[in-house]
């Protein structure tokens, strides 16, 4: 019993789902073959396997199953938002330069830029075929747009992140492409292949959209007070990349001359001198930025357990309502 109790809500969730998890797995790893580009399976074994979460996927079976869904299209579903997924880290690790991804080399440190590219672009692909597998026009738009969104979201980032002019509206649209996109996509084509009320899919939607949204704030925090050992991050990473990330925006908007100068040296024109860190803490710490975006975090899964409130009542809702919770825990 007590082992039950302190699982973590996604484990909770991942054991209810295990049938249908596995199923997905399967049929991930049935799609992501290719006969003719063996380097296909190869990089995206690498990332899939890598043992993430699974935590969009999941989203897309517990909003079905809760909303009473028997068929098997949420499967196929679920496969079409870990493919997303999956090929925008690929895209994104080329972007970032990055070498890590879960304490493991990147696909494009251990291969190169090109495969990491196009087998993304494959994945991409291989998701269209799978939601058009589905009948549903109203799932093919979701997705569709989905993608957009977080093609958008990346774009709008590369030029919004050392920009100074960037304020929470930007951040916020930003973490929507980034985050919160492929979270209320996956929550709310479960509602819509389950055939659910009108009012019921709105409020997946809005539950997927406020845990992304949560999800990515709590990140951008953590990198300023995390463990990095539990992170797997340093702290202050996002400062030394000259990313402005919300307790640094929140810092900027109250900023004197002299403390926007050295915003402007350190993230705009990125020119950063031994201290600077410590000098980027102390001025969040003036105006209180951290607790601040503490608060934004909260707020936002307050606002994903709300949204649960006219769903059905279902040991799975309970999961989700602590999922909400769980991802802001981290801050404590």
């Amino acid at each position: 019993m007590d082992q039950v109790m302190t699982r973590k809500p996604h484990e909770m969730l991942a054991a209810t789902l295990q049938e249908e998890l596995e199923a997905v797995n399967t049929l991930i790893r049935t799609r992501m073959a290719s006969e003719h580009a063996p380097r296909i399976p190869e990089v995206t074994a690498h990332l899939v396997e890598a043992g993430g979460k699974r935590l969009r996927p999941m989203l897309t079976l517990a909003a079905a199953r809760m909303c009473g869904y028997e068929g098997d299209h949420h499967l196929k579903l679920a496969a079409t938002v870990e493919f997303i997924h999956t090929a925008t880290l690929l895209h994104d690790d080329v972007v970032d330069e990055s070498a890590q991804r879960r304490g493991r080399p990147t696909a494009n440190l251990l291969w190169d830029n090109k495969s990491s590219v196009l087998v993304g672009d494959y994945l991409f692909a291989r998701s269209f075929q799978l939601m058009v597998e589905t009948g549903s026009l109203r799932v093919l738009d979701i997705l569709a747009n989905a993608s957009a969104t977080i093609a958008e979201g990346e774009v709008l980032q590369m030029t919004a992140a050392s920009n100074l002019k960037t304020d929470e509206d930007i951040y916020l649209q930003v973490v929507r492409g980034k985050t919160a996109a492929l979270f209320s996509a996956a929550t709310e084509v479960g509602g819509v292949i389950a055939g659910a009320p009108e009012e019921q899919v709105k409020a997946l939607f809005a539950y997927g959209d406020a845990l992304g949204i949560a999800f990515q704030i709590a990140d951008d925090l953590l990198d300023y007070q995390g463990d990095s050992k539990a992170t797997g991050k340093n702290v202050g990473d996002d400062f030394r990349e000259r990313k402005l990330t919300l307790p640094v925006i929140k810092a900027v908007a109250q900023a004197t001359d002299e403390e926007r100068a050295f915003w402007m040296r350190t993230i705009e024109k990125g020119k950063q001198e031994e201290g600077d860190l410590d000098q980027a803490l102390a001025l969040m710490a003036k105006y209180k930025t951290l607790e601040a975006t503490r608060e934004d975090a909260y707020g936002w899964a307050a606002k994903a357990r709300d949204a649960l409130e006219v769903l059905p009542d279902h040991e799975i809702r309970t999961m989700l309502s602590d999922l909400a919770d769980y991802v802001v825990s981290r801050l404590n």
